[in-house]
């Protein structure tokens, strides 16, 4: 059986071993060796990547009790230097430890159980037992939790039999009934786990909350601790730089100059919804004298499926008749009617026809529109749709 560094060391960064055993599969090679400091997928943690005898792993699993490595080929020698991929590592320990913290002060302070953890490739998350956390719980906890990294606290690891481990203040009895390994941060708790943890708290760094959402009746909190804080923190200020570039305003008087221009929008957007609807009086005029029959055919080179719905609208309100539009821009179409002879069922027309002209969409009996994968599509079925018309 494998010694498994990881569980007593999780510093290792490199040390010699022997291959012990190898098995060829349809997805690639594994191997096993007689020591491993790399962690097998388990307990929310992904696995560790690296080298084995300069060969990458691809990946790390465990089998009744065996950890199997997923190589690019197998080493030609049976003796290997074996090598970690520590910034991956590291980030795991900042991580999982932080979890760890973050779900001791959530109990504490909250009075919420974690019942799942996912430590993810961007963010990690905790699920707990809570329907809601307010503003103030959350700022509470993230003060709470960092003062505890400050406070740099060891974390020791050690194995404990059953009875041992029921004399303990565990957050939760363990599921397994031997080799039971605990994780005990100084002063806040002790839990069973067996994932790799910094040896202190000082090495979290900072944990930074980012969201929570509602799931399955509990809450859930988006964090991010250590190097992919400080990463989001950066990234975060180089996009606040640059819109206090962009806006010529300084961080305190942000948010008054958006209101502020979220106000100017909404008055521009009314006189512009003016300016539009008297537009629309005078075309739908004009297109009302140039129609010939009952049918009024227009193709815009540049107008929005609403502007097009907008104006159908106007045209069919006081007017019988029917209106078809088509916008080169957007490859859309627009086909409307207001009920009077001819009737013309607008939304089950489209829906028969749009097929053979790659064109989605549909609507109701009064007005119907599509979309296509392009402007010739668009076209094609514009004109189908015209000369359907004529004949009606």
């Amino acid at each position: 059986m494998t010694q498994k560094i990881y569980y007593d060391s999780a510093y290792t960064r490199e040390w010699h071993t022997t291959i012990t055993g190898k098995v060829d599969k349809e997805d690639g090679v594994y191997v096993t060796l007689a020591e491993t400091a790399f962690y097998p997928h388990g307990g929310g943690q992904p696995c560790d990547l690296g080298q084995i005898g300069g060969i990458a792993v691809l990946d790390v699993n465990i089998e009744d009790g065996e950890v199997w490595h997923k190589l690019e080929r197998a080493p030609e020698q049976n003796d290997v230097h074996c090598e970690i991929d520590w910034e991956r590592r590291f980030d795991h320990m900042q991580q999982h430890t932080g979890q760890h913290l973050l779900s001791a002060m959530t109990l504490k302070l909250a009075e919420a159980m974690t019942l799942s953890f996912h430590l993810g490739t961007e963010y990690d998350t905790i699920d707990v037992a809570a329907a809601e956390l307010g503003s103030n719980q959350l700022t509470a906890i993230e003060q709470e939790v960092n003062r505890q990294i400050y406070r740099n606290a060891r974390i020791n690891t050690s194995w404990v039999t059953t009875e041992e481990a029921a004399q303990l203040p565990l957050v939760k009895q363990p599921t397994v009934t031997e080799d039971i390994r605990i994780v005990e941060i100084e002063g806040v708790e002790y839990n069973a786990c067996g994932g790799t943890h910094v040896s202190a708290t000082g090495e979290i760094g900072i944990i930074k909350l980012l969201k929570t959402e509602k799931v399955k009746g509990g809450t859930r909190i988006y964090f991010k601790c250590g190097t992919r804080a400080l990463n989001e923190f950066t990234s975060t200020q180089n996009v606040l730089n640059s819109i206090m570039v962009k806006l010529k305003t300084s961080k305190d008087e942000l948010l008054e100059r958006i209101e502020k221009m979220e106000l100017e929008q909404k008055q521009l957007q009314t006189e512009l919804n003016a300016v539009k609807t008297t537009n629309d009086t005078y075309y739908a005029e004009e297109l009302l004298a140039a129609r010939q029959g009952l049918v009024i055919a227009q193709v815009f080179e540049d107008k929005s499926l609403k502007d097009m719905q907008s104006l159908a609208t106007k045209l069919t309100a006081d007017h019988e008749g029917l209106v078809l539009f088509a916008s080169i821009s957007e490859a859309k179409v627009v086909l409307a009617q207001n009920g009077q002879p001819p009737e013309w069922a607008c939304g089950p027309f489209f829906k028969g026809n749009l097929g053979a002209y790659q064109g989605k969409g549909g609507g109701s009996e009064k007005m119907a529109q599509a979309g296509f994968a392009s402007s010739e599509d668009a076209l094609a079925f514009y004109e189908f749709t015209k000369d359907q018309l004529g004949h009606h």
